[in-house]
């Protein structure tokens, strides 16, 4: 009857261990931007996949290929932002605009 209680408590252990925390998970969202709240830092996108959500931005956001938060704007396209849950919201890790055009593998001539 040890053997078996100390294999429950070490099973919980681990299992309590290889859970991710709630507040550590993390999603990418690809789409257009429908509104940007400028008084609350927030904006919402829509991605045709997942559906709209409301992000909130804050100062330890990334932006790249966009002018920071001031570079939203309702009907922008193909951005992309990766997000994490933060008591109960998504919070905006990054933001960028996708793509870019460029000449990605194409002739040198």
């Amino acid at each position: 009857m040890k053997n078996f209680s100390r294999v429950a408590i070490l099973a919980g252990v681990a299992l309590a261990f290889s859970a991710p925390a709630a507040s550590a998970q993390t999603r990418e969202y690809e789409g257009r931007i429908v509104s940007v709240n400028r008084a609350d830092r927030s904006f919402r996108i829509h991605d045709s996949e997942r559906g709209t959500i409301r992000v909130r931005v804050t100062r330890r956001t990334r932006f790249e290929r966009i002018n920071g938060f001031a570079g939203l704007k309702a009907g922008l396209r193909n951005i992309e932002t990766t997000v994490r849950r933060s008591n109960g919201r998504w919070v905006a890790i990054e933001v960028e605009r996708s793509g870019g055009g460029g000449r990605h593998g194409g002739d040198d001539d």
